[in-house]
């Protein structure tokens, strides 16, 4: 199985790909783990995104888009991947769809986790972070449900009007995506409420109806 999540912050992007990339027994990729990977290992994109960053500039997509291809090489993604957070805009798709068809490897599906704006706005300002392990908790909850932790906060991007300008932000630059998407013919779209397993499902249903 070969596909990518999209979906606006808040839609549980993360959550469901770690229990689908589970479920195809596919490795979960997201850009935040090639970054840090690269970083860490100090390789020569990671050092050329270090420059960008220390500069306190975007990293230009014609560095994401190395790395991404960078990983799409190694040999895990024989039988497929899920990448989570990447493309974020319509040139990395294109850049995206070039390279796996030159590799015989096309996408089969981008599925989008649907859900209202002001869904996501009540679920995330409502969520709290564990000092501790930087895990996030439910609202009202009195203890980090990952450590155990008691000292919960809010962070600076969880914040009512953050939110709202980070949803902008996506129906500026990442939406567009969607219609690409569609247009590719291999869009998937599923509402993303009810409960975590819920949602783990009707994916489930969705991708086995791929031809």
């Amino acid at each position: 199985m070969r596909l990518l999540l999209v979906g606006p912050p808040g839609a549980g992007k993360g959550t469901q790909a770690q229990f689908l990339a589970a479920h195809y027994s596919i490795p979960h990729i997201s850009t935040g783990d090639i970054f840090r990977a690269n970083l860490k290992a100090g390789t020569e994109l990671g050092n050329q995104a270090k420059a960008f960053m220390d500069r306190g500039e975007l990293v230009p997509d014609s560095v994401t888009n190395d790395m991404v291809k960078d990983r799409l090489t190694h040999g895990d993604v024989k039988n497929g991947f899920l990448l989570d957070g990447y493309p974020r805009n319509v040139v990395q798709a294109q850049v995206l769809r070039e390279f796996l068809t030159a590799n015989q490897t096309p996408l089969q599906a981008a599925l989008e986790l649907s859900i209202a704006a002001n869904e996501i706005i009540k679920r995330l300002s409502s969520r709290r972070t564990c000092r501790t392990c930087g895990a996030p908790s439910e609202a009202g909850a009195t203890n980090c449900s990952s450590c155990n932790g008691t000292d919960l906060y809010q962070r600076e991007d969880d914040k009512e009007e953050v939110i709202a300008r980070r949803l902008e932000v996506y129906e500026e630059q990442t939406a567009p995506i969607i219609a690409f998407y569609r247009s590719e013919g291999i869009l998937l779209t599923i509402p993303a409420v009810g409960t975590v397993s819920e949602i783990t499902e009707q994916a489930i249903t969705a991708l086995s109806r791929l031809a």
